[in-house]
């Protein structure tokens, strides 16, 4: 049963929250009504003005799921709006169609800020997409690499080592159980079908790991490792999920003081690496 109450006041609170000018309108003068007036959302989604009263007056018949798509670009609802409008609505949310490669500019100048802390960040699929220039000792200079070998599931079992150590075992598997939820959130996506079957028939150790059906997602963890340069360093793998695009953002946090810290620091210092 549509929760019609919940309904209209989700609705009024987003409508309130907008300003004349987020939507492309005139601002005008003598506005009494916070946000958005009703009639000019019916009016951006199309709709008529009493049909719009009605669900904000908690009455009415359910709304399509027309009218919801209609209503989440009218009020600029962001990804988890729309799929929460839906449910309440008693829809399931639109099917994502597949993981999203644009990196918001916010995010870049994160990157570009955090100096002595090598970060980069991936999509759903683990395509690395952005990176600051104290990454590039850590995972190379992606820029020089072919827009289809940027994926860091491939780089994983390329490496054909016979044995792994138990922190290698454990990152691959973890990995594989988050890409194996991606798997799930864009069924039939045809880049993540066509990687997943790559490493099926390329990597036994994948195969393995993929026929165990763990499902995870990605969360911070502790690594050592040795540099060939830098020498033995470690830190903590922090995971930040950028929720309005489904990429991460792979942060790499050494302790204050400590080697790998002003090692780090050091990397952050050479010249830019355009990305």
């Amino acid at each position: 049963m549509v929760d019609r109450r919940e309904l209209a006041e989700f609705l009024r609170t987003r409508r309130e929250r907008l300003q004349p000018a987020d939507v492309g309108l005139p601002t005008g003068i003598n506005r009494r009504t916070p946000g958005l007036r009703r009639q000019e959302v019916a009016q951006l989604a199309g709709i008529s003005i009493e049909y719009y009263i009605r669900m904000e007056q908690a009455r009415g018949a359910k709304p399509s799921r027309q009218v919801l798509a209609a209503l989440a670009r009218a009020l600029l609802l962001t990804v988890d709006e729309r799929d929460y409008l839906y449910r309440i609505a008693e829809e399931n949310p639109p099917a994502v169609t597949g993981p999203i490669r644009t990196v918001p500019d916010s995010v870049r100048i994160m990157l570009d800020t955090m100096r002595g802390t090598p970060a980069y960040v991936v999509d759903a699929t683990y395509d690395i997409l952005a990176w600051n220039t104290s990454a590039v000792p850590m995972i190379g200079d992606v820029s020089t690499k072919p827009a289809d070998d940027r994926n860091m599931v491939r780089w994983v079992f390329r490496n054909q080592v016979p044995n792994w150590t138990t922190e290698a075992e454990r990152f691959a598997r973890s990995t594989v159980a988050d890409l194996r939820a991606a798997y799930a959130r864009y069924t039939g996506h045809p880049g993540l079908a066509r990687l997943v079957t790559e490493l099926l028939g390329t990597s036994p150790r994948f195969a393995q790991m993929w026929s165990d059906h763990e499902v995870e997602v990605r969360r911070a963890h502790r690594k050592s490792v040795v540099h060939p340069e830098a020498g033995p360093l470690e830190f903590t793998c922090q995971v930040l999920h950028i929720a309005d695009t489904d990429q991460r953002m792979i942060i790499y946090c050494a302790d204050p003081g400590s080697h790998t810290a002003e090692v780090f620091t050091a990397w952050s210092d050479r010249a830019p690496i355009t990305h």
